[in-house]
This record gives C-alpha cells, sequence and structure tokens, in this order.
C-alpha cells in the first residue's frame, strides 16, 4: 500500500512537472514571438539617413575623377556617386532621381546623427547631408537643372 500510495505521488509530481514545462515553454513562444515583432517594427521606423539603399533627386554634375559624379539635392545635399552598371556620363547636367547603396552606410549614419544633435543644441553650421553612393539605378526627372 504505501508503495502504491508514493507511486501515485510521484505520477502526480511528474503529471505536474509536465505541465509547468508546457506553460513554461507556451510563455517562452510567446516571448520570442513578442520579440520578432518588435524587431520588425523597429525596422520599419529607421531614419532614411541609416538605410543601406537610399533614392535622391538632385542635379548630377561631373565629379573630379574620370568616373566619379555628384548630385547635389534641393535640400542642399551633396553626393559623390560612381556606377558599374548605369552611366552617369549621359546624364550629366540633367535632373536625375538615382536609386543605390550607401557607402560605410553605418559611419554615415553616425555622421548625420551627430549632425543632428549639433542642431538640435544650437550648434548647426548650415552643415548638409554628404554622402557616397554605387548607383543602381537612374531615371532622368529634367532635362535640365533646376536652380
Amino acid at each position: 500500500m504505501i508503495r502504491a500510495g508514493m507511486l501515485q505521488v510521484l505520477n502526480g509530481s511528474l503529471e505536474e512537472n509536465t505541465m509547468k514545462r508546457k506553460i513554461a515553454t507556451g510563455f517562452m513562444a510567446l516571448i520570442m514571438l513578442a520579440t520578432v515583432v518588435g524587431l520588425a517594427a523597429a525596422q520599419d521606423t529607421t531614419k532614411p539617413t541609416h538605410k543601406k539603399t537610399r533614392t535622391l533627386t538632385g542635379c548630377l554634375q561631373k565629379g573630379e575623377d574620370a568616373n566619379e559624379y555628384n548630385l547635389t539635392t534641393k535640400g542642399g545635399a551633396t553626393w559623390e556617386l560612381k556606377s558599374d552598371t548605369v552611366k552617369l556620363d549621359e546624364h550629366v547636367g540633367h535632373t536625375v532621381k538615382v536609386t543605390g547603396t550607401v557607402a560605410h552606410r553605418k559611419m554615415h549614419a553616425a555622421k548625420e546623427d551627430t549632425k543632428s544633435e549639433m542642431k538640435e543644441h544650437g550648434m548647426d553650421k548650415g552643415e548638409k547631408e554628404h554622402g557616397h553612393l554605387t548607383v543602381t539605378e537612374l531615371t532622368m526627372v529634367s532635362e535640365s537643372c533646376q536652380k
């Protein structure tokens, strides 16, 4: 009799432990799901200056080097452009819309954050965004640059 009672107690403990494990596993799965959803939402709110791929519109001019070009946006931002796949030289003097990959994206983002902080604290020196972009796509907006 004592043995049977002990087995019942042990079986009850095993069933109780199994239920606790199931609850703990479910709770952990719920936490993981919430984390993934939170990270996905955070990625959607990435600042434009932090994105790896950017689309810019501005006036395209010849740069200093043979295969280098400069783009100046309406807001005064300047970008040094290059491309192995898009013929930029055909659009010098045109207003264009370019899409490409930001070179040294993390450093660019940190620099732009610093400028933003300086502006917030009244230390703005009128600095405009400047970066380097490898162009993967170009659309001509106008055959001339608008001032």
